[in-house]
């Protein structure tokens, strides 16, 4: 075994590394984009290995580009996951919905990913009405039907380790099954070295489907929204344009 990071966290609440090792482990079983193997997991702490880190590279962009095409082509069941998530310190409801009340992707968004986080952002009355546009059009916005992506979740640069060994590795994930945009979104929310390498690789590898860019602020809307509950100040302003963004993309 080689050297491994452990983080603590004496507060953690319920499931919190329970959550990130079962991600870890999903995301691993996809054999696509490299994770590091959980060795420990407790209700305060969690042990993985370490990762040596490097410096961002084009060849390791195109490779991570193809990658996570392959991971998400791995798929999952449902949307959602076998178990209760979080998203940094947000809890996420990963519950699957019956198909009864929900077959598609767009209504298990706006039921799992966009209204549970609304409700608590403390959105200004025309922010709230962006929202509720967006999840009253969600069937129109969506674009066409995908099949169930296996998802990193949380895909922002921070979780996105460029590796001394000349390939990307992933960590942190809020990981399930959704839309495979959802994560080429979040790598845009913050920026990414090489970010325009890394989507055409993807698209390389499995074609994205006409208007993926014009959705972009559709999929960032979740994210958003998660950081306006826990941080506040500017993000519930920043979701509200996404959500403009995307009602004006349609």
């Amino acid at each position: 075994m080689g050297e491994v990071y452990r983080k603590e966290r004496a507060t953690a609440p319920p499931g919190f590394f329970a959550a990130e090792a079962d991600g870890l482990r999903w995301l691993a079983a996809a054999r696509a984009v490299p994770v590091p193997s959980v060795h420990e997991v407790t209700d305060s702490s969690i042990a993985i290995d370490f990762v040596p880190t490097g410096e961002p590279t084009r060849a390791a962009a195109e490779r991570f580009g193809h990658e996570l095409a392959a991971l998400h082509r791995s798929g999952a069941e449902r949307y959602g996951a076998p178990w209760a998530g979080y998203i940094g310190n947000a809890p996420m409801d990963n519950t699957p919905m019956d198909d009864a009340d929900a077959p598609t992707w767009p209504a298990w968004f706006v039921e799992r990913r966009i209204q549970p986080y609304a409700r608590e952002a403390m959105l200004s009355p025309d922010e709230q009405r962006a929202v509720d546009e967006v999840c009253d059009r969600i069937d129109e916005l969506a674009g066409p039907p995908e099949p169930v992506a296996r998802l990193h979740g949380d895909l922002w640069s921070g979780n996105v380790l460029w590796g001394a060994d000349g390939r990307v590795w992933l960590i942190d994930p809020a990981a399930h099954g959704g839309h495979r945009e959802s994560d080429l979104a979040m790598l845009a929310l913050f920026g990414l070295p090489h970010l325009d390498v890394v989507l055409a690789a993807y698209d390389e590898a499995w074609p994205l489907a006409d208007g993926w860019r014009a959705r972009v602020p559709l999929h960032q809307l979740f994210p958003l929204l998660v950081h306006a509950c826990l941080f506040g100040g500017h993000y519930a302003h920043q979701a509200a344009t996404a959500a403009r963004a995307a009602l004006r993309a349609a």
